[in-house]
């Protein structure tokens, strides 16, 4: 019943879709604005891992995810939405589907093409994710059907009103953290954020070159203050965020912002959004309270010290996995995604936040130029 109820509600947004069009013999644009185009990792994966072959550890299309909203689990890492599916809804834009969803051909007002567990890099989590150059393929196809229906210049010119959302790095830099120790390997941290930033640059240039102009981003969160991470450094105790992790999502970060001023200079018409996804979630978790939570370091489905073991919905042979009463009241719904409260939260951020957060646009300017 459960799932019955959640493909209600998805097929509600793709009839939306159909009607709109009044034709299936012919793409229609979106009203507001363009479409939005969602790439990325786990915070942004709607469900694109439920049809690949990978580990459940990559995956969330089991119980209790996606509870408190849908009903059923999605395959979305969160207990209802994420923050691309509030970014959305600010922009007036229908549920967008997962790229691999079987059925959906026309992708009129957007779709989401993020992996849980990908990286930049292609050897992050290689084999069991679909890593973002794999994924700026996936948009290529979707320029190749657009270009059929609507012709090369009307294509084109869809992409260009269009926004492309990011989520990248996070899983890149924590592959630097050994597990067994809690330690940083010993690798060149300012040569591997080149080569993160190197790989997200060519994606960039690549959907310029397709006709995209428009490009919003998240930065790097405090990787460190998550409760998967909690748990490795802290042995179970309470404690500080490890700062390891957390310095090497700096450095990212400020790579980011430059490289991105320059290609501003450097490409015609490039505009773009970042939101300081690190100090946004460094406030939260420092002063939950300020912002509606109780509870910011311990998720609330997990199981171990911080219910940061990464047993959600599974039993991992430690103890069968503990849920909290009240999802509302906490941060992390599992060991490293936020609820869907704080999603939406963070999403606010990302569509209307002030320059202190969200510069040189937010997300709503962007779609309006």
């Amino acid at each position: 019943m459960r799932g019955l109820i959640y493909w209600l509600v998805f097929s509600l947004g793709i009839l939306i879709q159909i009607i709109h069009c009044h034709s299936s013999k012919k793409t229609c644009l979106p009203i507001n604005y363009g479409a939005l185009f969602i790439f990325g990792d786990s915070l942004f994966d709607n469900g694109n891992n439920n049809y690949i072959n990978t580990t459940t550890d990559n995956q969330a299309n089991y119980p209790p995810y996606g509870e408190t909203f849908f009903k059923y689990p999605s395959g979305r890492f969160s207990d209802g939405r994420m923050i691309p599916d509030f970014v959305g809804e600010h922009a007036k834009l229908p549920l967008l589907p997962p790229y691999l969803h079987p059925g959906h051909p026309e992708y009129i007002y957007g779709v989401n093409f993020a992996s849980g567990g990908s990286g930049a890099l292609r050897q992050t989590a290689q084999g069991m994710v679909i890593d973002l150059k794999t994924q700026l393929s996936y948009l290529k196809n979707v320029k190749n059907i657009f270009s059929q229906r609507l012709g090369h210049a009307k294509a084109e010119e869809m992409l260009s009103k269009s926004v492309y959302l990011f989520s990248v790095g996070s899983n890149d830099y924590g592959t630097l953290l050994d597990t067994k120790t809690g330690t940083l390997l010993p690798v060149d941290h300012q040569e591997f954020v080149d080569t993160v930033i190197g790989n997200l640059t060519d994606v960039i240039r690549e959907i310029y070159n397709l006709g995209g102009k428009k490009f919003g981003f998240v930065n790097v969160g405090p990787i460190d203050c998550t409760p998967s991470v909690r748990v490795l450094i802290n042995n179970g105790s309470t404690g500080p965020c490890f700062k390891g992790l957390s310095a090497i999502a700096r450095i990212h970060n400020n790579a980011l912002s430059k490289m991105l001023r320059e290609l501003e200079k450097q490409l015609k018409g490039f505009k773009y959004s970042i939101t300081d996804f690190y100090s946004a979630l460094s406030e939260v978790i420092k002063y939950p309270s300020k912002y509606g939570f109780k509870e910011a370091s311990v998720a609330c489905c997990g199981g171990g010290p911080y219910r940061g073991d990464g047993s959600c919905g599974r039993n991992k042979g430690i103890k069968e996995y503990e849920l909290c009463d009240n999802v509302n009241e906490y941060v992390f719904f599992d060991s490293h995604h936020p609820t869907d409260r704080a999603s939406q939260y963070f999403a606010g951020l990302i569509w209307n936040g002030n320059r202190t957060i969200t510069s040189p646009y937010n997300l709503k300017q962007l779609f309006e130029l």
